[in-house]
């Protein structure tokens, strides 16, 4: 199972880390990377929610990182995830709107192939939510799965959107709901301990997203690489 530390970047800062802790995302990503870790997860906040963006750091971040750089946050448009390619992204996630239009979904593949792009699946109450948006869709997450893997995608990143930086534990049961589609299955949104991981790697999922519980020292990167390995 792969781990994939998460970047999430809020007015050019690391979000979310303690008051004295290193909020510089080109120092985490290189003491990431120095650790051992195979990827990062990278969000821009403000570009996700509306707020802006940090376009010139997210350049820097890929020219600068160690490691392939995976991106997600607001990537709904063939503009946005095609910009994000061309700075150097490893793999965009195209957010769970975008992925409801199927034409697009279809035009990024033809340009950039499956191993380029992953899509999200958020979810809110056991249906499909668009982060950064008040979209609730009457589409199950395993229909749109369903749909995205006919199509091409191999990767999906599945989130509980509600658990998201709250360190509840991931939606193990909701992610395992789309292994049958022969889906690399990442989940996000949750992890707060080592057991957590163990509990992911059992279910055969393909990766986890860890970002609040390695901020808050709840695990080292080291500790929960060797978890998962």
């Amino acid at each position: 199972m792969e781990l994939y530390p998460a970047v999430d970047v809020q007015g050019g800062h690391v979000a979310r880390v303690p008051r004295d802790a290193d909020a510089d995302p080109l120092a985490v990503i290189a003491r990431f990377a120095a650790a051992g870790a195979h990827w990062i997860h990278f969000v821009d906040l403000d570009r996700a929610y509306g707020r802006g963006d940090n376009r010139e750091l997210v350049r820097t971040v890929f020219g600068a990182a160690a490691v392939p750089v995976q991106v997600g946050g607001g990537l709904r448009t063939d503009a946005a995830v095609d910009e994000m390619i061309g700075w150097g992204a490893a793999r965009v996630v195209v957010g769970t709107k975008g992925a409801m239009d199927a034409a697009l979904v279809d035009r990024l593949l033809a340009r950039h192939g499956p191993a380029r792009l992953a899509v999200a699946i958020d979810t809110k109450d056991g249906r499909l939510a668009a982060r950064g948006t008040t979209d609730v869709f009457d589409v199950s997450p395993l229909d749109l799965a369903r749909r995205v893997r006919s199509q091409g995608i191999r990767t999906v990143i599945y989130a509980d959107v509600m658990r998201d930086g709250m360190l509840a534990g991931p939606d193990i049961a909701g992610a395992l709901a789309l292994a049958p589609l022969d889906l690399q299955v990442i989940a996000s949104g949750g992890v707060a301990s080592l057991a957590d991981l163990r509990v992911a790697r059992a279910a055969g999922l393909a990766g986890a997203i860890v970002g609040r519980a390695l901020y808050e020292g709840n695990f080292t990167l080291e500790e929960a690489l060797t978890c998962v390995a």
